[in-house]
C-alpha cells in the first residue's frame, strides 16, 4: 500500500499558523488578506504544500492557475538560480537582454496563428490586460471596449473594470474607466436570457448585435476581450459556437479579438491554450500566471501589425532576465516532458471521478470542464437551482482539514475549482478526489 501524501499532525491550523496570522493582522493591509484559509505555506513540492505546523496538503488549486507545472519544478528552479547568478536587471527599455527576445521568439512560434506576431512582456495578468487594450486603441483609434458578465481581468483600475462581478472586486473602487461595454455571456446553466441550450439559438450572441444598434456603435469599438474559460467568474466553459462567433463579430466590424488565457493558458484545459478547443485564433492573446511557473511576468502576443500600432509600452521590470528564464525553461519543461500527453490520463481519472460524483451527490448541480479544467456548481435543489453557498465553503473547510486545499468561484461562491498542477500523480489525485467525494457527502448530509 502506497503511503498517502496527505499528512496531519497538528489542528488545522496549527498554532505556528495562528502566530503568523496573528502578526499579519497588525501588520499586513487587510485589503491583501483575503486568503481563503487560515494556514500559512513553507515549502512545497510538485503537488504538494507543507504547512509552518508541518502539515502536508494535497494541491487542487496549482496557486490560482499560476503552476501548471507544479510547486518548485526542479528545471525553472535551476533555470532561475543561473540566471539570478549572472544578471538580475538591466530594464530592457534601456539595455536589452536575450531572454526577453527568445522568450518573444518562441512566443509567436507557440500562440495559434500563422501571421508574423510581435511580443510584449510584463509583470502581471493585469498589465497586460491594460496594455492589450491601449495596443487596441492605438491600432483602432477607437475607444470603447467590449467585456462580458462574470469575467475577471484583473485587480488595476482598468482590468476592475472590465471585471464582470461586483462583490468584493469593485465595491468602493469607483468611478471606473469609461467607454466599456458590457455583455451575456454564454453561462449556459444560469442563461441570461432564461433559454436552454441548443434551442436558444445563441441569444446571447445575437444580443451583442442588438447592442450595436442600441449601447454602442461597433465602428467606436476598439476590442473585444474574453476569458476562452471563464475563471474567477465561475468557471464557464461556453458552447461550441460562442467564441467562433465572437470571432466573426469582431472580423465583421474590425474589431481586435483579445483572448485572456492568463488562466486557461499553457496547458491548463489540456492544449496549450484553451481557445484551441473552440478553434479560434486571437488577434491579441494575454498571458501570465504559469507562463513562468511562479515567477512574475505576462505577455501580449498578436498580429505584428497591430502590435507594433501602440508607441512605448512595458515599465521598469518588464521581461525580468529571471521570469524570462524560467518561462524559457517551462516551454523547454512542456516539449521535453510531454506535458500535454500526460495530462491526458489525468483527464481521463478526472472525468471519471467527477462523473461518478454527479451521479451519487445531489449537492452537485451542474459539472462543466474541458479535460483538465473543471468546476463543480453546488446547489441546494437542481431544480431551483439555489446557490449552495454557505455548503460551499463547508465543504473546502472539511476538505482543508482532511489535507485537501481547493478554492471557489462564481458570483454565487457556490463553484468549487478543480485545477491540480499538471505534474501530479495519479495516487495524488486519486487521494484528493476520495477527500473531495468524502466532503461533499458529509456536507450533502
Amino acid at each position: 500500500m502506497k503511503e498517502r501524501s496527505v499528512k496531519t499532525i497538528t489542528e488545522i491550523p496549527g498554532e505556528k499558523s495562528r502566530k503568523l496570522k496573528e502578526i499579519a493582522e497588525r501588520y499586513v493591509a487587510s485589503g491583501s488578506m483575503y486568503s481563503v484559509f487560515p494556514i500559512m505555506a513553507a515549502e512545497a513540492k510538485g503537488a504538494i504544500i507543507k504547512d509552518v505546523d508541518g502539515n502536508s496538503y494535497i494541491d487542487f488549486y496549482a496557486g490560482v492557475g499560476v503552476l501548471n507545472l507544479g510547486h518548485c519544478h526542479p528545471k525553472v528552479v535551476e533555470a532561475s538560480k543561473a540566471q539570478a547568478e549572472k544578471l538580475v536587471h538591466t530594464c530592457f527599455g534601456s539595455v536589452m537582454h536575450e531572454s526577453f527576445i527568445r522568450v518573444a521568439e518562441r512566443l509567436s512560434k507557440i500562440t495559434p496563428g500563422k501571421f508574423p506576431k510581435a511580443t510584449a512582456l510584463f509583470n502581471s495578468g493585469s498589465e497586460a490586460i491594460e496594455n492589450s487594450i491601449k495596443i487596441s486603441r492605438a491600432y483602432t483609434k477607437r475607444p470603447a471596449v467590449i467585456c462580458f458578465d462574470y469575467a475577471f481581468h484583473g485587480k488595476t483600475l482598468l482590468a476592475t473594470s472590465l471585471d464582470g462581478t461586483v462583490r468584493p472586486l469593485k465595491v468602493g473602487y469607483g468611478p471606473f474607466v469609461p467607454e466599456i461595454y458590457r455583455f451575456p455571456v454564454a453561462y449556459c446553466y444560469r442563461c441570461s436570457f432564461g433559454l436552454s441550450y441548443p434551442e436558444c439559438s445563441m441569444r446571447c450572441l445575437e444580443f451583442i448585435k442588438q447592442g450595436f444598434l442600441t449601447t454602442v456603435n461597433p465602428e467606436q469599438v476598439a476590442a473585444l476581450v474574453i476569458e476562452p474559460v471563464i475563471g474567477e467568474g465561475g468557471y464557464i466553459f461556453p458552447p461550441k459556437e460562442f467564441l467562433p462567433g465572437l470571432q466573426e463579430i469582431c472580423r465583421e466590424h474590425g474589431i481586435v479579438f483579445v483572448l485572456d488565457e492568463v488562466q486557461s493558458g499553457f496547458g491548463r484545459t489540456g492544449k496549450m491554450f484553451a481557445c484551441e478547443h473552440w478553434g479560434v485564433v486571437p488577434d491579441l492573446m494575454v498571458m501570465s500566471k504559469s507562463i513562468a511557473n511562479g515567477f512574475p511576468l505576462s505577455a501580449v502576443t498578436g498580429r505584428k501589425e497591430i502590435m507594433n500600432a501602440a508607441g512605448i509600452l512595458g515599465g521598469t521590470f518588464v521581461g525580468h532576465p529571471v521570469g524570462c528564464a524560467a518561462a524559457l525553461a517551462v516551454l523547454d519543461i512542456f516539449e521535453e516532458e510531454k506535458i500535454l500527453q500526460k495530462a491526458q490520463r489525468m483527464a481521463e481519472i478526472m472525468r471519471s471521478r467527477l462523473g461518478k460524483m454527479y451521479q451519487r451527490i445531489s449537492l452537485i448541480g451542474d459539472l462543466r470542464g474541458v479535460d483538465t479544467a473543471w468546476g463543480i456548481e453546488l446547489v441546494r435543489d437542481r431544480k431551483t437551482k439555489e446557490p449552495a453557498t454557505e455548503e460551499t465553503k463547508r465543504v473546502l473547510n472539511e476538505c482543508l482539514r482532511s489535507g485537501l486545499i481547493a478554492i471557489k468561484a462564481g458570483v454565487y461562491g457556490n463553484v468549487i475549482r478543480i485545477i491540480p498542477p499538471l505534474v501530479i500523480t495519479e495516487e495524488q489525485l486519486n487521494e484528493g478526489f476520495d477527500i473531495l467525494e468524502e466532503a461533499l457527502i458529509r456536507v450533502s448530509g
